[in-house]
């Protein structure tokens, strides 16, 4: 029944009810028994009715309640996050939700009424409708769907029958799934399945082989272990203890002499002089062989409780236990002198070593460990090397302080280019034909905080060692260069015409010297030709090809070089004559005692005469009296630098002397 016929139906009963009533009330003055029966069956009917009213107003309620829930279940099937439809028996689409809609392609109202088949893929459709004629109740399958305007998707398909009340099939219930992502991912597993089984027999046979081998390894590894344990404690080269064994005997040494008063152990470390030169030389397998051998003369000079190591390179440590004084030490380090005197054979070529050793006796300090006692025996090897290889020195206190000196040196030096603590000062380079200040040479001087101005002899070779050189010399370098340009703004240009500046081997060593230098020269703005580089005669013998390029490409900038000190080294003349130098300075050695020797006069005379045939300026340093001016001037020397002159002078002193002009 409708929802309007229920409604029209109630009111017809309340209008009966309503008569029925009023009939009774009139009746009931009529006294005959016919009026009683009357009246007993429209109580009845009234009874009756107002049952029919009573179910009339439950089943509203009931309707209510239905209509609710339907539109329960309108929501639930409109917003269901899967696709649902309803179609009639021949599979035309009566219902469809927002997500079957989406799915489809097609607006959810324009949905309605069209073939379901219409959204099968063509190449499924055959077999969606023979489904369609077979299956009954429920049933899933897999096909792909058609959505309009888009490509072909695998999608699972259930079916259910939809049924009236007296159980007539009225249609299909559809949930639509699109299986996209599953199908991918079920593909992958297919894949990853198969290559998985490849991989598992290839796995198997492999452990099939490695079962074969098992024993094998087995005892490859006991051997491979024996010999990492040989590696971790022995010198691959020669077989002696390597570092890591050797300070660890050492170290039970320091503590037995520790429960042991009376013992005593000394450590000699070995450094063999000019090994270098012969492994350059002879090339890297022979001075493999000569360490080979070296190791083996060593071991003869020792005992069995003895421990002789090789460090690394061609540093040697020998642990003499159970000492009884001094004398003990002594006479292993002169045996080993000895061995090492006689001739090595290599390739058929007899080849001469010796070697520096230092010693250090537990006696000596009161060590707590091992890197003590080997620092202080390399100390005392250094002190060796110093005074002239080939000897044996005992570390001592004095080695000590002086190591520590050392040591405080260096920091102080690296907090002096952080503190700008360095200075340069300008001693004039005087020219002997005019007379007057032709330029200066720029000379370094450290204003340290407690020990006062410092020449570069008491830091130099400190900073060469540690490489701080390189930062000194180039701020010495800008400074210079900067200073002089200042110097020519503001004075007569031609009056100044060169800054000499020294650079040691190891600045020539730095692969950017070039770029560094012409960096300089373009912040300051000073002209090239106006630089002076001044290098020893080390430099010279270090004759490779790289020094080489650098000379020629300083020349091309205009640069120009100035061997110093010459006389003092070992120049080689051939050398000399391919340099592209412009100044050779006699050292003021031979000009000091110019007036005592003879002999020097003539010195000073050949080293003159030699520039002058090479087309070379001579300068004289150290120039201190008129005399020598006089000689100088005689020889026709074109500069001349001195106390005669001018003492170095700080830059507003060398200001003042600019100023001066004075003339000698």
């Amino acid at each position: 029944m409708s929802n309007m016929n229920v409604d029209v139906f109630s009111q017809q009963i309340e209008k009966l009810h309503s008569q029925i009533q009023k009939l009774l009330q009139c009746d009931t003055t009529k006294p005959n028994s016919e009026q009683e029966i009357i009246t007993e069956a429209f109580e009845e009917l009234n009874t009756a009715i107002e049952e029919l009213l009573t179910a009339s107003e439950e089943l509203k309620v009931t309707r209510a309640e239905v209509e609710k829930e339907r539109q329960r279940y309108q929501d639930l099937f409109e917003f269901a996050p899967d696709a649902y439809l309803v179609t009639n028996i021949v599979g035309t689409i009566q219902e469809a939700n927002h997500a079957a809609a989406t799915l489809l392609g097609v607006n959810q109202k324009y949905l309605v009424g069209k073939p379901l088949i219409l959204f099968i893929a063509q190449q499924d459709r055959q077999f969606f409708c023979s489904q369609m004629n077979n299956f009954q109740e429920l049933l899933n399958w897999e096909l792909n769907l058609q959505p309009r305007g888009g490509k072909p998707f695998p999608a699972m398909i259930k079916a259910s029958a939809a049924y009236k009340l007296q159980g007539k099939q009225v249609g299909w219930r559809w949930l639509l799934c699109n299986i996209s992502e599953r199908k991918k991912t079920e593909e992958m597993l297919h894949q990853a399945y198969d290559e998985l089984e490849i991989r598992v027999a290839e796995r198997t046979a492999e452990l099939v082989k490695a079962n074969q081998k098992l024993l094998t390894e087995i005892t490859e590894r006991k051997r491979a272990e024996s010999q990492l344990l040989h590696l971790a404690f022995y010198d691959i080269l020669t077989g002696l203890a390597n570092r890591a064994a050797f300070m660890n005997r050492l170290s039970h040494a320091i503590n037995y002499s520790k429960r042991h008063s009376n013992y005593l152990f000394a450590v000699l470390f070995i450094d063999l002089d000019r090994f270098k030169v012969i492994n350059d030389s002879l090339g890297h397998l022979n001075g493999d062989q000569l360490l080979l051998a070296t190791a083996s003369r060593l071991q003869v000079c020792v005992r069995s409780i003895d421990t002789a190591a090789r460090l690394g390179g061609d540093e040697f440590t020998i642990l003499l236990e159970g000492i009884q004084d001094v004398s003990d030490v002594i006479t292993v380090a002169e045996r080993i002198q000895q061995e090492l005197a006689l001739p090595f054979e290599l390739e058929g070529q007899e080849v001469f070593i010796t070697a520096s050793i230092g010693i250090a006796l537990s006696s000596t300090l009161d060590y707590k460990h091992p890197e003590e006692v080997l620092r202080d025996a390399d100390t005392a090897m250094y002190q060796a090397k110093v005074q002239g290889r080939a000897r044996y020195k005992l570390f001592n206190s004095d080695m000590y302080a002086n190591a520590l000196a050392k040591l405080q040196l260096e920091t102080d030096l690296r907090r002096a280019i952080e503190r700008l603590e360095f200075r340069v000062y300008y001693q004039p380079i005087v020219s002997l034909t005019k007379g007057s200040i032709l330029g200066f040479e720029a000379l370094l001087r450290w204003q340290h905080p407690e020990r006062g101005l410092l020449n570069p002899a008491d830091f130099i070779s400190l900073a060469e060692e540690t490489g701080l050189i390189f930062s000194i010399g180039k701020w010495v370098l800008h400074e210079a260069c900067r200073q002089m340009q200042a110097w020519r703004m503001c004075h007569d240009s031609n009056l100044l015409e060169k800054i000499s500046v020294n650079l040691s081997l190891k600045q020539f060593s730095q692969p950017d010297l070039i770029e560094q230098i012409g960096q300089i020269l373009h912040s300051t703005g000073l002209d090239a030709d106006t630089l002076t580089l001044e290098i020893t005669e080390s430099v010279i013998v270090a004759n490779g090809d790289k020094v080489t390029a650098t000379f020629l490409q300083l020349r091309e900038m205009g640069i120009k070089l100035s061997i110093d000190d010459f006389g003092t080294g070992y120049s080689s003349l051939s050398r000399l004559y391919n340099f592209p130098i412009s100044v050779l300075k006699i050292d003021r050695s031979f000009i000091s005692l110019m007036s005592a020797n003879k002999k020097n006069l003539e010195i000073i005379e050949i080293i003159a005469t030699l520039a002058h045939k090479l087309g070379v300026d001579v300068l004289a340093e150290g120039v201190e009296t008129k005399e020598q001016l006089a000689f100088l001037r005689k020889l026709k020397c074109e500069y001349g630098q001195g106390h005669f002159f001018s003492v170095p002078l700080n830059s507003s002193e060398a200001e003042a002397l600019i100023m001066a002009n004075p003339l000698w």
